[in-house]
C-alpha cells in the first residue's frame, strides 16, 4: 500500500530526526547526563519523534488497518511538545548558575518540569483513550487541558527569558550566546505551540479511527488528523527542525564549559556578579 502525504511527511520526519538524533547524541556525550542542561530531554524528544514517524509509516503499511498504531502514532506526536519545552527549561536554569556552579531558583525549574511531566503524561491518556470506552468528552476535554498547559508553561519560559535579559550583567559569557539562541528559538515555538493549541481545539470529538466524521469547523484547517498537510508542514514540522537545528548548533559551537572557570577571574571580568551582602 502506498503512503498517503501523512505517511510520506512521516518518512519525512524519521530521516531528518534520524540526523538530529546522532547530534544529540553527541551533546550528552559532551555536555553529560546528570547537569541538567536539558539535552538528554533533546535525546528523548528526537526519539521520540523518531518512533512516531516509524509507526505511523507502519500504520499505512499493514493490512488490514491496525488502528492502535495511528494512536500511538499520535499520542507520540502530540507529546513531543512537553520535551521540547521542558528541554527548553535546562539551558535556561543553566543560564542562572555561577561560574562554580552554584544554581539559584532550582525549586521553581523543578516545579515548571512537573508541569511540562504532568501534560505530557495528560496528552499520552487523552489520545490514548480515544479508541477505548471513555466518553469522546473526557478525552477531548483532558487534551484540551493538557495543550492549555502547554501554552501556559510557553508563556512562563518567554518570561523567564525577558527576566533574564535584564541581568545580563550577571550572566556568564557563553551563557549570554545560549541566551540569544534561545531567544530566537522562541518564535518558532510560538508557532508549534499555537498549531498545538488550534489542532486541539479544531474539533468538538477527538478520535482517529477511519470512522471519523467530516470535521467542518471554523479550525478544520489545523486539525492533526484531516486538517490541510500544507499547514502542518509549516506550523509543526518546520518549526520542529528549526528548534532543533538552533539547539544543537548552540550546543556544538559554543564552549559552555568554559563559563566554569574560577570566581576569582570571573569576578575581575564580571564585577557586578560578585555577591552582594
Amino acid at each position: 500500500m502506498a503512503l498517503d502525504t501523512q505517511g510520506i511527511l512521516a518518512a519525512v520526519t524519521i530521516a531528518m530526526y534520524v540526523s538530529f538524533l546522532l547530534v544529540s547524541i553527541k551533546l550528552v556525550a559532551k555536555y553529560g547526563i546528570s547537569r541538567g542542561d536539558g539535552w538528554i530531554l533533546l535525546l528523548i524528544f528526537c526519539i521520540i519523534q523518531v518512533l512516531g514517524g516509524s509507526l505511523l509509516v507502519a500504520a499505512e503499511k499493514i493490512m488490514p488497518i491496525n488502528i492502535s498504531l495511528y494512536i500511538d502514532s499520535y499520542a507520540l506526536e502530540s507529546s513531543g511538545l512537553s520535551p521540547l519545552l521542558v528541554c527548553m527549561l535546562g539551558p535556561l536554569h543553566s543560564i542562572f548558575q555561577t561560574p562554580d556552579g552554584f544554581s539559584s531558583h532550582d525549586r521553581l525549574f523543578h516545579l515548571l518540569q512537573i508541569l511540562g511531566t504532568v501534560t505530557l503524561i495528560l496528552t499520552i491518556i487523552g489520545i490514548s483513550n480515544s479508541s477505548s470506552n471513555s466518553s469522546s468528552s473526557s478525552v477531548n476535554t483532558m487534551c484540551r487541558v493538557s495543550v492549555i498547559l502547554f501554552a501556559v508553561l510557553y508563556i512562563i519560559l518567554v518570561s523567564i527569558c525577558i527576566f533574564l535579559w535584564t541581568q545580563t550583567c550577571f550572566v556568564m559569557r557563553y551563557r549570554k550566546q545560549l541566551l540569544k539562541a534561545i531567544s530566537i528559538a522562541l518564535p518558532f515555538l510560538a508557532i508549534w505551540t499555537l498549531y498545538s493549541v488550534l489542532s486541539t481545539f479544531s474539533s468538538s470529538s477527538f478520535d482517529v479511527t477511519t470512522t471519523i466524521q467530516p470535521n467542518t469547523g471554523d479550525l478544520a484547517k489545523f486539525n492533526i488528523f484531516t486538517g490541510e498537510w500544507q499547514i502542518y508542514l509549516i506550523m509543526d514540522m518546520l518549526m520542529e527542525y528549526a528548534i532543533v537545528i538552533i539547539y544543537s548548533v548552540a550546543g556544538l559551537v559554543l564552549p559552555l564549559n568554559e563559563d566554569y572557570k574560577s570566581s576569582e577571574s570571573y569576578q575581575a571580568e564580571y564585577p557586578l556578579s560578585k555577591p552582594q551582602y
